[in-house]
C-alpha cells in the first residue's frame, strides 16, 4: 500500500513549468543584497502570476510559472512576471540578476532566509548551507503516472550534458574565473543527496527505496534529494534540476521548451533504451558539460561512441525535428540549432564582457540588464 505522500499525482502529459533562482543586487556595486523579505512583502500587495517565493537566503527570490502546454504562453507569462519583480525591485533601489552564480558575492556574508526549513538546512549542512547560493533553473514536465515519470527521468538522464551546456551561465566564483561554464553544479554536487536517483524501473520500485531511505532517517520527503533530475509526485511530474538560471527569460522558455520536445519523443516514439549502462558514463559526460560546455566530448552509452556534444547535440535536434512540429515547436528548435552553430552561451557572453569590460562589477551590472529587459553593454 503507497503511502497518500508518495501517490502519483497524474498531471496533463507534456505540461511544462519552471522554477526560477534568482539574485537581488544592490544599485551602486551590484553586490548581492540582502532584501528577499521587503521585495516579496511589495510583491505580495501586487497582482502577478504564478508565484513567487523566498530561498535559502536573502540575496536570493524564487519565481515559479503556472503550468502551461506550450512554448508561447510560458514565454508570455515569463515576461509578465519579469516585468512586476523589476518594477518592485526599482521601487526599493534594487537590482534583478539572472545567471548561475554571482561574480563576485562572498558566501560567508550571506544569511540564512529565516524559515524553518531553511534554518535545519543550515543547521544540518553547515557552511554548505550559504554556498548554497547559485542559482538554477528547474523545468517541471508532466507525466500520466509514476511509472511514465520513472522511464522519463531516465530517458532525459541522456540529456542532461545538453540542458547543461546550453543553459551554463556561471563561469565566474568569488571574484574569479573558475575556467568552467558552469561552476554552479560543482556547489551542488557537495551535497550527499546529490547525483542521480537510483536505477529502479517502476514506481513501486522507487517508493521501496524511499521508503527504505526514510526508514534509515536519510530523508523526510522528496525535498531531500538533490538528484539531477527527481519525479515530483504531489505535482505529476518530472523535475530537470541541472540548468543554470540563463540570463534572460526568453532562453529560459526556449530551454523548457526543449525539454517538452524531448519528452514528447520519448513518450510518442515507443519505449526508448533505458539502462543501467547509462549512468556508467553519466558522470564524464555531466563533468565534460560544466567545464567545457559546448565544445565538451560526450560518451553515448547505447552505442559506445564519443563524439563533441554539440555533434550529438545537431544529430538530436535533427531526431526531434517532426516531434516538435507536432506541439508547434518548430522555431526553438531553429533557435537552438543557430545558437550551437555560433556557438552561443551565456557564460561565454559573460567571459567576453569581462574582456571588455575589465571589471566584475560591470559584469553584474549586464546580468542585471539582461534580465530586466535593458539593453546589455555589447561583448
Amino acid at each position: 500500500m503507497i503511502s497518500a505522500e508518495m501517490e502519483f499525482r497524474s498531471s496533463g502529459a507534456l505540461t511544462i513549468g519552471v522554477e526560477l533562482e534568482l539574485q537581488i543586487l544592490n544599485s551602486r556595486d551590484y553586490n548581492l543584497a540582502r532584501d528577499a523579505a521587503d521585495l516579496l512583502a511589495l510583491l505580495d500587495k501586487s497582482g502577478h502570476p504564478g508565484a513567487v517565493k523566498p530561498e535559502i537566503t536573502e540575496s536570493m527570490i524564487e519565481l515559479n510559472s503556472s503550468i502551461h502546454r506550450g512554448h508561447g504562453p510560458l514565454l508570455a507569462e515569463l515576461l509578465q512576471i519579469r516585468d512586476i519583480v523589476s518594477e518592485a525591485a526599482s521601487r526599493l533601489n534594487v537590482r534583478i540578476a539572472g545567471g548561475g552564480s554571482h561574480p563576485f558575492h562572498k558566501w560567508n556574508e550571506r544569511r540564512i532566509y529565516p524559515t524553518e526549513r531553511f534554518t535545519h538546512l543550515l543547521e544540518l549542512y553547515g557552511y554548505l548551507a550559504k554556498q548554497f547560493t547559485v542559482f538554477g533553473q528547474h523545468i517541471h514536465i508532466g507525466c500520466p503516472d509514476g511509472n511514465a515519470a520513472i522511464y522519463l527521468a531516465h530517458t532525459l538522464s541522456r540529456y542532461i550534458p545538453h540542458f547543461i551546456a546550453l543553459s551554463a551561465s556561471s563561469p565566474f566564483q568569488q571574484g574569479a574565473d573558475t575556467s568552467f561554464q558552469s561552476s554552479r553544479l560543482n556547489t551542488v554536487s557537495a551535497f550527499p543527496l546529490s547525483g542521480t536517483m537510483p536505477f529502479v524501473q517502476s514506481w513501486d520500485e522507487f517508493v521501496a527505496y524511499f521508503m527504505k531511505m526514510r526508514g534509515y532517517h536519510i530523508v523526510e520527503s522528496m525535498k531531500d534529494f538533490y538528484w539531477d533530475i527527481r519525479p515530483k509526485p504531489e505535482y505529476g511530474t518530472v523535475e530537470i534540476r541541472v540548468l543554470d538560471t540563463p540570463l534572460t527569460v526568453e532562453r529560459v522558455a526556449l530551454l523548457a521548451a526543449y525539454a517538452q520536445i524531448l519528452a514528447h519523443y520519448a513518450f510518442e516514439t515507443g519505449p526508448l533504451p533505458v539502462s543501467a549502462e547509462l549512468y556508467l558514463v553519466y558522470r564524464y559526460n555531466r563533468f565534460q558539460a560544466c567545464r567545457y560546455g559546448l565544445e565538451a566530448s560526450y560518451v553515448d552509452a547505447h552505442t559506445g561512441r564519443k563524439l563533441p556534444l554539440h555533434q550529438d547535440m545537431l544529430q538530436t535536434l535533427a531526431l526531434l525535428k517532426p516531434h516538435a512540429a507536432q506541439i508547434e515547436a518548430s522555431a526553438v528548435l531553429e533557435q537552438l540549432r543557430a545558437d550551437l552553430a555560433g556557438r552561443y552561451s551565456d557564460a561565454a557572453q559573460l567571459r567576453a564582457l569581462h574582456r571588455k569590460l575589465g571589471s566584475l562589477n560591470d559584469v553584474a551590472r549586464c546580468q542585471s540588464d539582461a534580465w530586466m529587459g535593458r539593453t546589455i553593454e555589447p561583448a
